[in-house]
């Protein structure tokens, strides 16, 4: 590892938007965040990324954080079930698939007979392409040319570390997150790799913190930023809201990252509770070890019950839906810990203020990621990364769920820390704040316990 950078430019793919942070590592915190929407084009082909469109902000981003402070590395971290298939040229061989697109579903029976077991993976059979040996194995029986002409498949951060260095890879992280394609406990490739046909052509596996590459002559032409400049090979998302608490915990402890989705994960907890039909998995750490996970797609099911509304929730608001019971019952989105439940509400709604449906959402949320907890076997401190950690009902309610401390990450992006924490183990711990307790816990707790029940849990 090269000596440790201070300013850090982290580029960040996630699935609704695509982020630039600048961090100063000695502060642990964002200098400056740029962001755009990831825009999916329609086809054809297909639904994909707008990969032309992300590089172009991308370049104007670092050209930008270049002049303001100077940029003395990069690092990426992406969502994932993703992956580019590159051609010889190191052109696209096609498209980068959304994998929210339902093609996949088309192929599901054969492609089921291919799979590894859960046993073998830790990565349970999802919908739409959200295991990634789903969308190569679709891709490749709708093209049957398509396989002669890749020549290597990367998974998602490293296609950005490749535009920037023309060096490929895959890592650990980012295999190890759902894919089919990676076995955890034996870190190497699954079985699956040759049955599709990619044995020789998926990029060699290599983790999140080596040094993929130096930036290339061309891009620090456009940039400004230095020639040789170190960019480190990249990490999944989640993983990297993991990673600085990794570097700087003792003890058990979970992490809790929202956004689209929101991903728990258990360290050093007790037994999870491994129901790949609850979309619990094991993940792969930034230091190789496998991770108990467990998911929902919060960020999404946020958006969609509030519809646009931008209400301010009030103490009374809180004390009104813990008095008449107001409840968001799950799933709002297909997955996570209740699949076989559909939305419904305990009282009519429009019964209610703005503020008190948006209490009840923020209630559902945290109930929610309790049940992630419980299944991960979640024990010690949870710490809540991303845009939720700013949520106070969220925060107070799970901390009652949970019957545990309930830590809030101050950064503006989840990810963008732990990302720039590639280059070497920080200084000082990430800044935690604990969550305000609750004036009446057991009117918390009672809450909690009732929408349980009220799920079958």
């Amino acid at each position: 590892m090269t000596s440790c950078p201070r300013h850090v430019a982290v580029i960040d793919i996630g699935k609704t938007n695509v982020k630039l942070a600048l961090v100063d590592r000695a502060a642990m915190a964002e200098v400056a965040v740029l962001t755009r929407p990831n825009v999916v084009l329609p086809g054809p082909p297909y639904p994909h990324f707008d990969t032309d469109g992300i590089w172009a902000f991308l370049l104007a981003g670092l050209a930008q954080y270049q002049t303001s402070h100077g940029i003395d590395g990069i690092s990426i971290t992406s969502h994932g079930a993703c992956a580019a298939l590159l051609a010889a040229d190191g052109s696209l061989a096609t498209p980068v698939l959304d994998y929210e697109h339902n093609g996949p579903a088309q192929t599901a029976a054969e492609y089921d007979a291919l799979r590894p077991e859960f046993a073998v993976t830790g990565s349970p059979r999802l919908g739409m392409g959200l295991n990634l040996g789903a969308q190569l194995h679709w891709l490749f029986a709708r093209d049957t040319e398509l396989l002669g002409r890749v020549q290597s498949v990367v998974t998602w951060p490293q296609y950005w570390g490749f535009k920037l260095t023309g060096a490929t890879a895959c890592d650990v992280s980012s295999l190890g997150c759902h894919t089919d394609l990676w076995e955890p406990g034996a870190g190497r490739f699954s079985g699956l790799v040759d049955r599709l046909g990619l044995g020789g052509k998926i990029a060699p596996p290599r983790r999140p913190n080596e040094v993929l590459g130096a930036l290339l002559p061309e891009v620090a032409a456009v940039t400004g930023i230095s020639v040789g400049t170190p960019v480190v090979c990249g990490i999944h998302d989640s993983n990297a809201s993991l990673l600085p608490h990794l570097l700087t915990q003792t003890g058990p402890f979970a992490v809790v990252s929202t956004g689209t989705w929101v991903v728990c994960m258990a360290v050093s907890g007790s037994a999870a509770v491994m129901d790949s039909a609850r979309d619990v998995l094991m993940i792969v750490a930034a230091d190789g070890r496998a991770v108990p996970s467990a998911r929902f797609m919060g960020g999404r099911e946020y958006e969609v019950v509030r519809a646009g509304c931008a209400a301010v929730t009030t103490p009374a608001d809180e004390t009104k839906v813990l008095a008449l019971g107001l409840m968001l019952r799950p799933s709002v989105a297909d997955g996570g810990p209740f699949p076989a439940c559909r939305i419904g509400w305990s009282h009519a709604p429009h019964g209610f203020s703005d503020g008190a449906q948006e209490v009840a959402l923020a209630f559902y949320l945290a109930l929610m990621t309790a049940e992630c907890l419980l299944l991960t076997g979640a024990i010690g401190p949870v710490i809540v990364e991303g845009p939720f950690a700013a949520n106070a009902p969220y925060c107070r309610m799970l901390s009652a769920a949970c019957g545990r401390q309930v830590l809030r990450a101050q950064s503006q992006t989840g990810t963008s820390i732990g990302a720039a924490l590639l280059f070497g183990a920080p200084d000082k711990s990430l800044a935690l704040e604990p969550t305000v307790q609750a004036a009446d816990a057991v009117a918390y707790r009672g809450y909690a316990l009732a929408w349980r029940a009220a799920t079958g849990g």
